[in-house]
């Protein structure tokens, strides 16, 4: 028989197996409509569906009058409702309306789900029957097995010694088990309730087991929300005990839920935590609260170390934010607890946490937010709640309102370039005034025996304290107009002429009631005053680059001039400073506009020219280099930063004489991967570091490392006299296909000489009464003192996260700490499965936790 025939004669077997299949699967009324000797009206009689179409493929058609079936020979393949049956032989039983695949079985579902078996017992759609040596991959790559199975109701698939993963098999081994396996008796899927359950179960790693579980269920990869038990919580605390937290999730609506979590702690009892989020058309907001009616208030400090005055303690906290329309937007993130210490010790997060500041706080916000190209606009409150036993509440301030806008206006076409306008209305409100000693903080508001509290001063005059804050009111309005234009000339001289005009009106009243806020007086006016000032400011600012080509690569060279005239700034010492004090002189501001203060309290006055040089260089396609040098240069005025205020800002700063320390800042990349940074400023005649920052790091598919260093030296007149300088080093590395160690170090290079200090300090008083102190040890510690350490392991794959760590953090009076803290943390996810996580601290809490040193 020739090729043309073989054709033909399968193209004839293919048409029949599909003509006699889709009336007897498709159509059984129908026949049996005819046999009994009805005629069908052509008009009632409706076109088939597409999906309800059958379409054929095979090698052969066999025929059996005698058992009626029909029988499909060779790469049978079937198109029925969405769903494709493949086969070597697919045999239909008319009489008993089962389908029977066997030889290389398999279905694909319309969902993507592929089914496949040694053989399959079917009802004639396809939707129920059993299957042997079942195997099912569903489109997120989760999978079943089983030797036996069965569907039912097209919807129930209930597995005999079925085995559950989500791992991918072994691409050299697959018949080696995966990575980790759920193996039940019976495993049932209920695609009606999305659930998948599992009855007398155990996890197995590698095919080792290692966990029972008589009986559990989850979500089946269809379900995005719904109802049910979370991954447990573990914690292991001296103040707590043992304790354990499960979480349940109530899928109340498509847009809003409800997590209940009751947790248990061996020590302390029952602890409470709900979450409610809410999600609407224009936006969401979410409720957390927790709480506790403690059982052994003793395994904690009294106050004010600690909450042991507390039965109950607990905290609120929400956040939100609605969109009004598409540029403006409402939103909060607040948070209140009973105590500082509440969510350290009972580990509950708290999204309101900085994670910008040394000593944590608490910070609640409110705001209204709007913007658009060339316009923006914040208005926003502010309530901080020191979380660290150092911090006094009253000290902190409440801001309301801090608001913010600014306007850019681009070629006006009046002036070309650009102008902008920008305002500021800040005001705030203290219960006690905050202060600092000089030269060193030696004393305290509250000293006792054993401990000391909130910093103060023993004298209360200029020379000798510093004013972080006032009590009472304090507020001003800013608004200012500021205009520049970039021309460029034939020559290629870039010229920038500036012009500005700034104006600001203060309202200061402090509060002197009181035995502490009384000692203001010396340091402030008590009066209620109303002040204001003008500040306008005209500046011009010339680049030129030069450019060269080289065989290795394009340099562009920018000298950099700027000159700001302004007359000299008046009220210095009537500001009561409170958003300007920080400043760091550094390459980063040192052509700013506006001036090199941070804030909008203190103002730059005096004329000020600020002069550098730019280098950029391009190497190839990948390697670059740029670097930047300059001074600042006060030519005429008094100058600002030589001027202290209430809190001595621009002092100690690099700006407080007439030429200034110079900075510096270079970037060099000279391969794909590292990268070197680092800046500087240099004392102007002595040419010593007064700061120094560096970092180089390195990354590629295999390691990832990095080093940092810093070093800071001591600026007396703002209470620092002490050189602060650290090292750090981070790195990780690929050991093995997914996996990687990581570990870091952060070396306190200065403490040794701390530590000598208060040992000198600690053997005078022994010497002037060795009767009553006691004889000091001399420290041992050495310019390599570690701060903190940290490294841990993590394996992750398409199914698997596993991660172990241990971290140590010494003690740090500054931070609160008086002893050391070492954790080990512990998280598995198994994908679709869930995740346990688990942290054990090693050692005694310190004090900072509020909790009792003899637990």
């Amino acid at each position: 028989m020739g090729p043309g025939v073989n054709r033909l004669a399968h193209f004839a077997a293919a048409t029949a197996l599909a003509s006699s299949l889709a009336y007897l699967l498709a159509g059984p009324a129908h026949a049996q409509n005819r046999a009994a000797g009805a005629q069908p009206k052509p008009a009632a009689a409706a076109p088939a569906k597409p999906q309800d179409r059958m379409v054929v493929d095979a090698r052969e058609l066999v025929y059996d009058n005698d058992k009626k079936t029909v029988a499909a020979v060779g790469d049978v393949q079937i198109l029925y409702q969405g769903r494709t049956i493949e086969a070597d032989r697919v045999v239909y039983d008319q009489g008993n309306k089962r389908v029977t695949a066997v030889g290389k079985a398999r279905i694909t579902e319309a969902n993507g789900t592929v089914i496949t078996g040694d053989k399959f017992n079917l009802t004639d759609d396809f939707r129920d029957g059993f299957i042997d040596s079942l195997r099912v991959v569903n489109p997120d790559k989760t999978r079943f097995s089983a030797p036996r199975a069965e569907r039912t109701d097209g919807e129930t698939f209930v597995f005999e010694k079925g085995i559950y993963t989500a791992c991918e098999s072994c691409k050299d081994n697959p018949e080696r088990p995966p990575l980790w396996q759920v193996r039940a008796a019976r495993i049932i899927h209920k695609k009606s309730e999305q659930t998948i359950y599992y009855e007398d179960a155990r996890v197995e790693f590698a095919g080792i087991p290692m966990a029972y579980i008589p009986y559990m269920s989850g979500p089946d990869s269809t379900v995005k929300r719904k109802s049910g038990f979370l991954s447990p919580k573990f914690v292991n605390t001296s103040a707590l005990g043992y304790g354990v937290g499960l979480p349940y999730f109530l899928n109340l609506a498509p847009n809003y839920d409800l997590t209940l979590t009751p947790s248990y702690f061996s020590r302390q009892g029952f602890l409470g935590q709900a979450e409610w989020r809410h999600r609407l058309m224009n936006g969401s907001y979410t409720i957390r609260a927790a709480g506790i009616f403690q059982q052994d208030k003793d395994a904690f400090l009294p106050s004010p170390l600690g909450p042991r005055d507390k039965e109950f303690r607990g905290s609120v906290e929400t956040s939100g934010k609605f969109f009004i329309n598409p540029r403006w937007t409402v939103g909060w993130n607040a948070s209140m607890s009973t105590d500082r210490w509440f969510y350290k010790n009972y580990r509950i997060r708290n999204e309101s946490l900085s994670n910008t500041t040394y000593l944590q706080e608490a910070i609640s916000t409110a705001y209204l937010n709007g913007q658009s190209e060339s316009a923006w606009f914040d208005l926003r409150g502010y309530y901080f709640q020191p979380l660290n036993y150092q911090d006094w509440q009253k000290q902190q301030p409440v801001v309301l309102p801090v608001l913010d806008y600014d306007k850019r206006v681009h070629k006006p076409s009046f002036l070309g370039g650009e102008l902008s306008f920008t305002a500021n209305i800040t005001s705030l409100t203290r219960d006690t005034a905050a202060f600092v000693e000089l030269p060193q903080q030696k004393s305290y508001l509250i000293t006792t025996p054993s401990y000391s509290l909130y910093d103060g001063c023993a004298v209360y005059d200029k020379n000798r304290c510093l004013v972080r804050g006032l009590a009472g009111n304090v507020s001003r309005a800013t608004a200012q107009v500021s205009w520049r234009r970039n021309i460029i000339d034939p020559l290629g001289q870039m010229w920038t002429p500036y012009a500005s005009v700034r104006a600001d009106i203060f309202s200061v009243n402090p509060d002197t009631s009181g035995v502490i806020n009384s000692r203001v007086a010396t340091i402030a006016d008590t009066s209620d005053e109303v002040f204001g000032r003008v500040m306008p400011a005209i500046g011009l600012m010339y680049r030129y680059p030069f450019v060269a080509k080289t065989d290795w690569g394009t340099h562009i060279v920018e000298p950099v001039a700027q000159i700001v005239a302004r007359p000299n700034e008046t009220n210095s010492l009537r500001v009561a400073n409170e958003d300007a004090q920080s400043l760091v002189f550094d390459a980063n501001n040192l052509f700013e506009w506006s001036g090199k203060f941070s804030g909008f309290d203190r103002v730059e006055g005096g004329t000020r020219a600020n002069v550098g040089a730019l280098y950029t260089g391009r190497f190839g396609k990948e390697a670059f280099a740029n670097l930047l040098i300059g001074q600042s240069f006060q030519l005429g005025g008094r100058n600002s930063f030589a001027s202290g205020d209430l809190l001595n800002t621009g002092l100690n700063s690099g700006l407080d004489t007439r030429n200034s320390d110079y900075v510096a800042r270079a970037q060099l990349s000279p391969f794909k991967g590292f990268f070197l940074t680092g800046a500087t400023r240099l004392n102007a005649t002595t040419f010593e570091a007064q700061r120094i920052d560096a970092a180089a790091t390195y990354a590629n598919s295999i390691i990832t490392a990095s080093v940092g260093y810093g070093r800071y030296e001591p600026q007396p007149d703002l209470g620092i006299t002490r050189r602060r300088e650290g090292l750090s080093l981070n790195g990780s590395l690929k050991v093995a296909e997914n996996w990687r160690l990581r570990a870091g170090v952060l070396f306190d290079l200065d403490k040794y000489k701390y530590d000598r200090e208060n040992y000198r300090t600690a053997y005078a008083s022994y010497l002037a009464a060795p009767a009553v102190a006691a004889m000091p040890v001399y420290p041992n510690t050495g310019p390599f003192q570690t701060a903190s350490t940290s490294f841990g392991i993590n394996y992750t794959d398409e199914c698997t996260v596993f991660d172990v760590s241990y971290s140590q953090s010494y003690a740090d009076r500054q931070a609160g700490s008086t002893k050391d803290t070492r954790t080990v943390m512990f998280r598995l996810e198994l994908r679709t499965l869930g995740e346990i996580s688990y942290s054990q601290n090693l050692s005694s809490s310190s004090s900072s936790d509020g909790v009792s040193s003899s637990n």
